[in-house]
C-alpha cells in the first residue's frame, strides 16, 4: 500500500481528502470541496491556495477569482462564452496555470471568475490530475492507467 493512500474495492489508489486538514467537506446536496493550489508557470515558486473549492464535474473548466490569478501575474489567453442554466450567456477570460490538488499537479486553462461567480474545480482539471470522483463516497480517487495509443 502506498503511504498516505488506501485502496478502494477495484484496487485503485484512493486519496482520502476528508481525513486530513481541509480535504473533503460534504454538504446536504452531496457535493464536496477540496483545497486547490495554483501557480503561474511563468513565475515558478509563487503560489496561492484556495480552500474549500467546490468539485463540479458538470463544469468543463475550473473557475478561480480573477484577483487571485491577477496576483500571480497569470496572462489572459482566450475569451470563452458560457451558457447558464437560465439561458443567459457569460463572457470570461481564461489563463494557464499549474493546479495542485492532494499532491498531484497538472497544467490547465482556468476561468478568471468575476464577483458572484462560484469557485469551482472542473472536469478538465480533474482529468488532467488523473482523478475521478467516487460517486458513493464523494471522494477523489486515482483514475488508474490512462489509455495509450499502440504502435501498429
Amino acid at each position: 500500500m502506498l503511504s498516505g493512500f488506501r485502496i478502494d474495492t477495484p484496487r485503485n489508489a484512493m486519496v482520502l481528502l476528508g481525513m486530513a486538514r481541509g480535504g473533503t467537506m460534504q454538504n446536504d446536496m452531496g457535493s464536496f470541496r477540496v483545497d486547490m493550489m495554483l501557480e503561474n508557470p511563468a513565475r515558478p515558486g509563487e503560489t496561492r491556495t484556495l480552500h474549500s473549492v467546490l468539485v463540479d464535474t458538470r463544469a468543463e473548466l475550473s473557475w478561480v477569482p480573477a484577483q487571485v490569478l491577477d496576483s500571480l501575474g497569470v496572462e489572459r489567453n482566450n475569451k470563452w462564452f458560457f451558457r447558464q442554466a437560465d439561458g443567459t450567456i457569460l463572457e470570461r477570460w481564461t489563463g494557464t496555470v499549474l493546479v495542485s490538488v492532494a499532491g498531484k499537479r497538472a497544467g490547465d486553462e482556468v476561468v478568471f471568475g468575476q464577483p458572484g461567480d462560484l469557485v469551482l474545480l472542473g472536469s478538465r482539471t480533474l482529468e488532467g490530475l488523473n482523478f475521478r470522483v467516487e460517486p458513493v463516497t464523494k471522494q477523489l480517487v486515482d483514475a488508474g492507467p490512462a489509455p495509450a495509443a499502440v504502435a501498429g
